[in-house]
């Protein structure tokens, strides 16, 4: 079985090719970021522009890659999403018109679901499995049960992870996209130096809410002398910022391993995916809580932890295998939860 895949939900415009027998043939992604970079974040209008520029484009460059014609193609898969529903449209439609015009199944992707099974893209992971999935506009704890299938254990009651990341980065003057200049600078820095809080750590339950500490470290820069940033000030508040969400992230995950050994007490893996799981000193603090609880830990290469094309290529052909397609009526959606029967959180931020 081999799936084209295509990826449009925020500003990677991506199109991969990959077999049921985990072979990436074509991975080609196309970042926004010089577009988006004089704006500080992402404009969705703009993310938009540029994919309906820049697809067709990638999607000949990824069949070229693959040594792949159309015709050898099993389906055609695409984030249908949520996302920003601009670029979400542009996808959908492309994707479409391919498998109308090759008489090919359609099958419309959830963009956390791709997400969350791309470690059996990458390792051999079987159901079920415990995945802490954190991203710009997400941050959950599931437990994937099957394709398909998804119990949220929490969900963040305000900002993500990765919007804190980025939003903290701005404060501290650091270049777009913040989080990977977060990273950077924080290597650099002492992370005992600024006393943030750890917002939710400690208590019941799994949800998380990262509001609080981006509001400390704008305090903490206003607070400084003159309100100027010298380059060390910068690289201890990156480091003791990176410090808190991960000493929050370890402990909410930690009450995720406890519910899920209740709800399947043979459970053997930790899973971290999205693109905040590309962060270095996350994935060492999440692999540190797996061996200490007796878990295998889990987390794709950086470059699939960021959003591309193949994973959801491999979420096309887990659904293929098991014959779940889609209809060339289906709609794009801005928001699309995993498990739908998760309860709806009182904060109007919430991310679904």
């Amino acid at each position: 079985m081999k799936i084209l895949g295509i990826e449009t939900s925020c500003d990677e415009t991506a199109a991969a090719v990959v077999t049921e027998a985990r072979e990436i043939l074509a991975d080609v992604v196309r970042s926004q970021t010089a577009d988006h970079a004089p704006y500080g974040g992402i404009v969705p209008e703009i993310a938009a522009r540029a994919h309906i520029e820049m697809l067709d484009g990638i999607i000949s460059e990824a069949m070229a890659v693959a040594d792949t014609e159309f015709a050898d193609l099993d389906g055609v898969a695409v984030t249908g999403g949520p996302g920003l529903i601009g670029g979400v449209i542009v996808g959908v439609m492309t994707a479409k018109a391919i498998a109308a015009a090759r008489r090919l199944p359609f099958l419309a992707i959830n963009h956390l679901e791709a997400h969350a099974l791309t470690p059996r893209l990458t390792d051999p992971v079987s159901f079920p499995y415990l995945v802490l999935l954190i991203s710009g506009g997400h941050c959950q704890l599931l437990v994937v049960e099957g394709v398909g299938k998804y119990q949220r254990l929490g969900t963040t009651l305000d900002d993500a992870v990765g919007e804190a990341f980025d939003k903290s980065a701005k404060l501290l003057g650091l270049a777009f996209p913040g989080g990977a200049a977060l990273e950077t600078a924080a290597a650099r820095g002492d992370p005992a130096r600024f006393k943030l809080p750890r917002p939710m750590k400690g208590r019941k339950g799994c949800d998380f809410s990262f509001s609080g500490l981006k509001t400390a470290v704008r305090h903490a820069v206003e607070a400084l002398p003159a309100g100027e940033l010298a380059a060390r000030d910068v690289d201890d508040l990156a480091a003791s910022f990176q410090q808190a969400a991960s000493d929050v992230l370890v402990d909410r995950t930690r009450h995720g391993i406890e519910a899920y050994r209740k709800l399947h007490p043979d459970g053997k893996t930790l899973v971290v995916a999205g693109g905040v799981a590309a962060n270095t000193h996350l994935r060492t603090a999440l692999a540190g809580l797996a061996e200490a609880e007796g878990l295998q830990f889990v987390a794709p290469p950086p470059r699939l932890c960021t959003d591309n094309g193949a994973m959801v290529a491999w979420a096309g052909i887990e659904r293929l295998t098991l014959g779940l397609t889609d209809g060339l009526d289906f709609a794009p959606r801005p928001r699309w939860p995993l498990d739908p029967d998760a309860p709806k959180r009182a904060f109007a931020g919430a991310k679904a």
